[in-house]
């Protein structure tokens, strides 16, 4: 399992075989495959180029790219395990994200109705074909080849995926945007950012990454993956998350809540009421009052997700604004009575002490709704 993300589809194409985004086995293997199977058989090959720093070659003849996350989870007990914590059913359709060389693959097609690959790599296309090809699982497996973050990804009850590092906040909640929403999504994580997934406050972990995908989800770690059980091992370890979208969403305004929680994030040990009382943050929020009141409007409430990924920031470091710890003064005239109003709300709805490394999520919705009602508006 793996997904190489920095390498285009077309470059990767066989001059063999046509370009083609959907792969089923009704096709002729290309005579590529001939050479991997005889690699693999131990047949005659030519004389193979030094290989790149960083690529390490699979028992097929098959470099990986380790800078391009090509991990191969190549213990058969934990792959038995993960298919096991998923939950299967023998009527769920499976979407897996980067297959490799199909040894999850096989379990999930065990298990499952069917199941879509999704697959950057055309070598790895091709030993799919390969292993698959004749066998009573081809009719049960669709290959679409392409990059998984650009790729319009068909219905599906399940996910079960090995994400490369680097694609793992954006393709997380491309898939929680997804409808209709899927049961849930097993999916292997750097540790690291898994455990930030399912922080609680308190956490050091505990961030706006864990609040947004907790807005959106339920999140649950299932286990820990010591490296050494990829070909090649990565350098940090591993763990499996279970992500399950939240039926119905919660209702509330996306540009609104990612305001919101990038203030409350600016330093998030210090109180919300030093956070508030910086002049930054009063300008700002005295700006969308008075453009909000000379419009008479306020931001709709919206329950949708439909534009999640283009309004809120979903990177799991947390912001800090330009003059922190710089307090609005003692300016006389509207804005000081803005600031007396803020503050007002945080210290009714007893938040001014608090800070947000421990508030629970329906905290920060609560807070939020009480700032809305004195309209203060984040958006």
């Amino acid at each position: 399992m793996e997904l190489p993300t920095s390498c285009s589809t077309e470059s990767l194409l066989s001059p063999l075989q046509p370009p083609s985004s959907l792969l089923t086995f009704s096709h002729t293997l290309p005579p590529l495959l001939a050479c991997v199977g005889a690699s693999m058989a131990g047949g005659k090959t030519k004389k193979e180029k030094a290989r790149p720093a960083g690529h390490t070659p699979y028992q097929g003849g098959i470099s990986f790219h380790k800078s391009k996350g090509q991990h191969i989870l190549k213990n058969p007990l934990l792959v038995d395990s993960i298919v096991q914590k998923s939950g299967i059913k023998s009527t769920d359709v499976i979407l897996e994200i980067g297959p490799g060389t199909g040894n999850l693959t096989k379990k999930l097609l065990e298990v499952g109705k069917r199941v879509i690959a999704v697959e950057i790599d055309a070598r790895m296309v091709l030993e799919l074909q390969r292993r698959f090809q004749g066998t009573p699982y081809s009719n049960r497996l669709q290959v679409i080849q392409g990059d998984v973050l650009k790729t319009e990804l068909p219905y599906f009850d399940i996910c079960v995926a090995n994400i490369p590092y680097q694609i793992s906040s954006p393709l997380t909640f491309k898939l929680l945007k997804h409808q209709p929403a899927f049961r849930c999504a097993i999916i292997m994580f750097q540790r690291e950012f898994a455990m930030r997934l399912v922080a609680q406050p308190g956490d050091k972990l505990y961030c706006r990454l864990t609040v947004n995908t907790q807005l959106l989800s339920r999140v649950s770690h299932l286990l820990k993956v010591g490296r050494n059980n990829f070909r090649p091992p990565p350098k940090v370890d591993s763990s499996v998350v279970r992500i399950e979208p939240r039926k119905p969403p919660f209702e509330v305004n996306q540009k609104e809540w990612d305001g919101f929680l990038r203030i409350c994030f600016n330093r998030k040990n210090k109180t919300l009421g030093s956070i508030f009382r910086q002049k930054s943050v009063i300008n700002l929020l005295e700006k969308n009052y008075k453009t909000l009141q000379a419009l008479n409007l306020a931001p709709a409430q919206q329950g949708a997700l439909e534009d999640t990924n283009d309004v809120m920031d979903f990177s799991d470091e947390d912001i800090e604004m330009d003059d922190d710890g710089v307090e609005d003064g003692n300016a006389e005239g509207e804005v000081s009575e803005f600031k007396k109003k803020v503050l007002s709300v945080l210290k009714k709805a007893g938040f001014e002490g608090e800070r947000s490394s421990k508030l629970k999520l329906q905290q920060f919705l609560d807070l939020l709704s009480e700032f809305n009602k004195d309209g203060i508006h984040f958006s």
